[in-house]
């Protein structure tokens, strides 16, 4: 998506290359993305008036004025709009009121005295400016290359494909005129097609004389009478401020000569003199963002935090009154972000860091916020944390575990976790409840995680072997109740392991029964796990020595790698029982 200065550039192309419907397309959108940007409404309602609509031009010059009341274009812009609709008289007092703010601006004398000379003539009764553009536009309309020719003092400019494919342009598009107009030769063309060709004292041979001529050689252009609209202006590429005084040019070069020397200071850790400097700059140019941007990143090596935030807000105000780029915006924001973390206050610092995210995407921000949440979390994870409640919540969950209310149970489980994380009963009982949801693999992770806090923990083995019975792999269930047997020192799960073994045995028998030796040799050849096993040198000699003397099975057993892969093999029916 492109931002309102992207989309602010293609309309300042398009209308240099005279597509102005182009461009108030383009202006359009940029506004309806920064709809506070004087500059944009200035640039539409120039782009209007280059298509005679005034009216629109009109609206949009008022709003560049409302937004930017000392901005000496704006006036420009709303006089010139008011001319073309022949609102003189309003239009003398609009540029009259620009030269308010601006008074050596030579674009609001020029508009002045060109709406002065209308709204005289109006006066004495002569033709409006409208009726004179319309004579202009009207010009070229017909067999203009008959007439120039009959002319004898144009037709010598035929002999240039230029000045004709110029001709045949303006033909095509009247309002092209105004991009040949520094040509003197279509000034001379168009009055005397309009049949005022002795307003000028040059003739043809003149002309033509004054084009062969070093371009370093001025020539004067005739001026028309009267002008039916202001001179084309040229679009905003900056956002623009009214001209400067050679006094505060000055005071710009000062503030920049002071910003190097406090470069060089803080550079150099001489953050005393740094500041000094910034502050000399400040009060020569207190309208640039980034002195108040670096006055901030001195306070902060300072660990003057305080003052820090301060003159970061300080350059976002003048940021946001003077619309500096918006990655000076979010630097400011950013510090800010920083000065709070260092502070140790987390929450402002993550506000900061997700406000400075959305002025502009810097990489090391986004790491810096990442890493305060990931904090926050695990202070607020630690403030939670209380073995007392984290008891009482799965004592709660025991008992609505009895009324077989498993959702509930399992809520309180969650509880009792974030209270006490590193007591395993809390993930066996919460293991439990989810076996009873049909929550499978997240019972097997809780029955994982509890077994990594006490690998004794023999429950742990056997709800995890009824989980993965559940889910058919039986191997793997096998593999559990292994685990059960060897941590059951006392015997006291015994009954339940032996009862969870006998069923995995039987699935598979029941299982494998379906199947013919061929159909499971296809069907683990398809298995990558099983595959695996089969490929692997160790258990193809294994399964050879057990085919010749079966009791080979019992030592191999022994070694639980072993035991486990022969334990895939048998459920996927490859080794049958006997």
């Amino acid at each position: 998506m492109s931002t309102a200065n992207e989309l602010k550039a293609k309309g300042n192309e398009a209308f240099a290359a005279g597509n102005h419907t182009a461009a108030i397309d383009f202006f359009s959108q940029a506004i309806e993305l920064d709809p506070t940007n004087h500059v944009l409404y200035s640039n539409r309602s120039a782009s209007q008036s280059s298509l005679k609509k005034y009216t629109e031009a009109l609206a949009d010059a008022e709003k560049t004025v409302e937004l930017m009341p000392t901005w000496a274009k704006g006036y420009s812009r709303k006089g010139a709009a008011l001319f073309g609709l022949q609102e003189y008289a309003l239009a003398v007092a609009t540029y009259q009121d620009g030269l308010k703010h601006d008074p050596e601006s030579a674009l609001l004398k020029k508009g002045l005295s060109d709406a002065e000379a209308a709204l005289e003539q109006e006066k004495d009764g002569g033709a409006g400016y409208g009726d004179f553009a319309n004579q202009m536009s009207n010009a070229f309309q017909g067999d203009v290359l008959a007439k120039i020719m009959a002319n004898p003092k144009t037709a010598p400019f035929l002999a240039d494909p230029e000045f004709v494919r110029k001709v045949r342009d303006i033909q095509a598009n009247p309002e092209n005129m105004s991009k040949y107009m520094d040509d003197q030769r279509i000034t001379v063309a168009m009055f005397t097609l309009m049949g005022m060709g002795d307003v000028f004292a040059k003739g043809a041979d003149d002309f033509m004389n004054d084009t062969a001529k070093p371009k370093t050689q001025s020539t004067t252009q005739p001026k028309p009478a009267s002008k039916a609209e202001p001179e084309p202006e040229v679009m905003e590429t900056e956002e623009e401020v009214p001209e400067e005084d050679k006094e505060a040019a000055t005071k710009k070069t000062q503030a920049a000569e002071a910003k190097d020397k406090g470069n060089a200071a803080y550079k150099a850790r001489q953050f005393d003199e740094a500041l000094v400097q910034y502050n000399n700059a400040i009060e020569l140019d207190s309208t640039d963002i980034t002195l108040w941007n670096n006055k901030a990143a001195v306070y902060f090596e300072m660990g003057k935090y305080d003052e820090c935030i301060e003159a970061a807000e300080q350059a976002i105000e003048v940021g946001r009154e003077y619309r500096a780029d918006y990655k000076h915006i979010a630097k400011a924001m950013g510090r800010i972000g920083t000065a709070y973390s260092k502070k140790d206050n987390l929450d402002k610092a993550i506000e900061f860091y997700n406000r400075s995210l959305t002025e502009h995407r810097a990489a090391d921000v986004l790491t810096k916020l990442r890493a305060l949440e990931k904090l926050r979390k695990q202070r607020e994870e630690d403030e939670y944390l209380d073995d007392e409640k984290g008891n009482a919540a799965r004592e709660r969950g025991n008992e609505l575990f009895k009324a077989a209310k498993f959702a509930e149970a399992q809520a309180e489980y969650s509880e009792a976790i974030k209270r006490s994380p590193k007591d395993p009963r809390n993930y066996a009982n919460r293991a439990a409840c989810l076996t009873k949801l049909i929550a499978l693999p997240d019972a097997i992770k809780d029955c994982d995680k509890c077994v990594s806090l006490d690998p004794t923990y023999v429950k742990a083995y056997t709800r995890k072997a009824n989980a993965l019975f559940l889910m058919r792999e039986y191997a793997e269930a096998l593999d559990a109740v292994e685990e059960a047997k060897l941590h059951d020192k006392e015997k006291k799960n015994a009954a339940e392991i032996d009862q969870t073994e006998y069923k995995c045995y039987n699935a598979i028998t029941e299982q494998n029964s379906r199947q013919t030796p061929e159909q499971a040799i296809a069907r683990a050849q398809a298995n990558p796990k099983i595959a695996a096993v089969l490929a692997n040198p160790i258990m193809q000699n294994i399964l050879q020595q057990m085919q010749s003397d079966p009791r080979a099975a019992r030592e191999h057993l022994k070694n639980p790698a072993i035991a486990s892969n022969l334990r895939k093999l048998i459920a996927a029916g490859i080794v049958r029982m006997g």
